[in-house]
């Protein structure tokens, strides 16, 4: 259902993209502390979205569909929005760079692989990847706000981001060498729609044209 609760708090955090973004054209500690208290909340909907609709079994389509594009949005948001304010400058966009383009990469080849029926499994060193890079934006988000309390939270954070792109170049070959064949293999033969069937419908499951 689209209003079950795993949806709606999947809904909730593609609302919290601009509500960080926008803590940004305000001066002072506290929208940094606003920007990191709601990119935190972010990631606990992202973990409780996909945790209640497996414990309620209400997985479904939509918000198997919502739920990456929520993250990535978030990712991209903050990742502009750091380097908007400068916390990210320098050699250091380089690392935002990768982070942005491997996303953007690895979604289209999922794309593809959908459509040929081909499943990559996330593995376990790209969630530790995806773990790390989250740590170090609220690192970041912090930013010069965290270095007064604790000194040092911005260079931790652009640590943890190097970190991140490095392990994000790893895991984006895998993803490219996993789909290598069927990269380079013939044109995949396209699924036909059924009769009756409604314009742009097709007779597959996941319903990609």
């Amino acid at each position: 259902m689209p209003t079950n609760l795993p949806n709606l708090l999947t809904y909730a955090r593609i609302l919290m993209v601009p509500a960080v973004v926008a803590c940004f054209y305000f001066d002072g500690d506290a929208a940094r502390w606003w920007a990191l208290a709601i990119f935190v909340l972010a990631g606990i909907t992202d973990f409780f979205d996909g945790y209640l609709a497996r414990a309620w079994a209400q997985q479904s389509n939509l918000g198997r569909m919502l739920d990456p594009i929520a993250d990535k949005l978030l990712v991209a948001a903050v990742l502009l929005a750091l380097t908007r304010a400068g916390t990210i400058a320098g050699f250091s966009l380089w690392a935002a760079l990768v982070i942005l383009c491997r996303e953007i990469l690895v979604s289209g080849l999922r794309e593809f692989l959908a459509e040929v029926r081909v499943s990559v499994p996330v593995s376990q060193l790209a969630k530790w990847k995806t773990t790390i890079q989250m740590i170090a934006l609220a690192f970041l988000l912090a930013g010069p706000a965290g270095d007064k309390l604790i000194p040092g939270v911005t260079q931790v954070g652009m640590a943890l981001l190097w970190a991140a792109a490095i392990l994000t170049l790893y895991t984006g070959y895998d993803y490219f060498k996993a789909g290598i064949d069927h990269l380079t293999g013939p044109e995949p033969e396209r699924r036909v729609p059924s009769p009756g069937a409604a314009p742009g419908a097709t007779s597959g499951q996941d319903g990609r044209p």
